[in-house]
């Protein structure tokens, strides 16, 4: 899968028990460790405990940055949203940051008039300590939707919260925006800009409810580079089309999904012309991989995974075509169960990219599974044998190859199979 493989810890590295969604749950096989997280100039964290679902783990998480700081931010589609979504799409209208405040437990989604007045006075009580305008606060939630979230508690829980900030609490923010995730997913690069080394550093949640667009998740993600927010924008969107809007876990895309990238402009760097251009090149490539890496970790958390799913779509008639038909092999559930069954049935592959809607030819279609071509233009491959695609299938990571045969459109996708895991989560997810 071209992954980074890395030797899986035997218990969590990052030294807090273990916790997901109030219950224990077993941690994912496709587990990566926590990284080492260094510090990102200008940005201050810390995290605390409001009660606002669980007993005694923290659920609030707070982010602090300079004046200055510039944010971008991509959002769900979905049509019912939080509030916190409708409050960060207006307050991105500023491009300006100062603090974000994120709450796990309850996603304050289908509150009406209560989830607004929730997200305006966390929004104030967060300025006051902050020293800047409510509109300079972010917000985001996760958890059951349809219940009120606990206004109080929350504002109650903040100065001390805003006390604890320190620099180097990433690996406490990671686990404390988690549902029911079974490990904490962080990822780091750095880049240069003019000479100056500046860092990307972000951490996400995220495991069922996940499809485009976004994932049932959070993400977010801070630098110490000076970006104007316009082109802060274009980065993030971009990156997010090709990481986050590439995984899919059950199709479902959910209410929350915030991904927020804030840049301090903590760094010394050359100023950044207003159209971005070459200087911003590596920058651009370490947000990608951080994106990347954080969307292939939620991938690797599905509720229930125990594989981890690349789909590579090549001769359709347009990279978008390519992505869709991706897309619909990678949300079949038939699909899924059978690689979780790890059975070779490459006619449920067929099944999906006839079902697709995009352009495809039965008698051109060719399909292969680690790296053997079962068939091709329409017909089982003479002399085929399944042994070693049994075998490859037998592992953790399983590849799927379609090659449509109408074009160059090419694109790849990632999901996780299907297993009675996510029916025992999701069957008690309010329990």
């Amino acid at each position: 899968l071209g992954l980074p493989r890395l030797l899986l810890p035997a218990t969590d590295q990052t030294g807090f028990p273990p916790m997901a969604s109030g219950k224990d749950l077993p941690v994912s096989p496709l587990m990566l460790p926590m990284p080492e997280m260094p510090p990102v100039p200008g940005v201050r964290i810390a995290t605390g405990m409001a009660g606002i679902r669980y007993k005694a783990r923290e659920d609030v998480t707070m982010m602090t940055f300079p004046a200055g700081t510039t944010v971008a931010g991509v959002f769900t589609r979905n049509k019912c949203p939080g509030a916190p979504i409708d409050w960060c799409r207006a307050a991105l209208k500023g491009g300006k940051a100062r603090a974000l405040v994120v709450t796990a437990g309850n996603s304050n989604v289908f509150t009406g008039k209560a989830g607004r007045e929730t997200c305006a006075a966390t929004a104030k009580a967060m300025a006051g300590l902050a020293g800047c305008k409510p509109n300079e606060v972010f917000l985001a939630s996760t958890g059951v939707i349809g219940e009120k979230l606990p206004t109080e508690k929350l504002t109650a829980a903040l100065p001390s919260v805003h006390g604890a900030l320190g620099d180097d609490l990433w690996a406490h923010a990671a686990r404390a925006i988690m549902t029911t995730d079974t490990f904490p997913k962080a990822a780091t690069r750095t880049a240069q800009i003019g000479g100056a080394t500046v860092t990307v550093s972000g951490i996400a949640k995220g495991s069922g409810m996940i499809a485009p667009d976004m994932a049932t998740m959070l993400c977010f993600l801070g630098t110490d580079a000076k970006v104007p927010a316009a082109v802060l924008q274009k980065i993030l969107s971009k990156g997010s089309d090709r990481s986050f809007n590439c995984v899919t876990v059950d199709s479902d895309t959910s209410t929350s999904d915030t991904v927020l990238l804030f840049a301090t402009g903590a760094a010394k760097h050359p100023r950044i012309p207003a159209e971005g251009g070459a200087m911003l090149r590596d920058f651009t490539r370490a947000v990608h991989e951080v994106l990347m890496d954080l969307a292939l970790m939620v991938a690797r958390d599905g509720e229930g995974a125990q594989k981890l799913i690349r789909i590579d779509v090549a001769g359709a008639v347009s990279a978008k075509s390519a992505h869709r038909i991706g897309m619909a092999i990678a949300n079949s559930p038939l699909v899924k169960t059978a690689i979780a069954g790890e059975d070779a049935n490459w006619g449920r592959i067929v099944m999906a990219v006839g079902k697709s809607g995009e352009p495809a030819d039965r008698d051109k279609l060719s399909v292969g599974v680690g790296g053997t071509w079962m068939a091709r233009e329409g017909e089982i491959v003479p002399g085929y044998d399944e042994a070693p695609v049994v075998a490859h299938m037998k592992g953790r990571e399983v590849v799927i190859s379609v090659d449509i045969g109408l074009g160059r459109g090419k694109a790849s996708v990632w999901t996780c199979d299907l297993t009675h895991g996510y029916i025992d989560i999701n069957g008690a997810y309010r329990s």
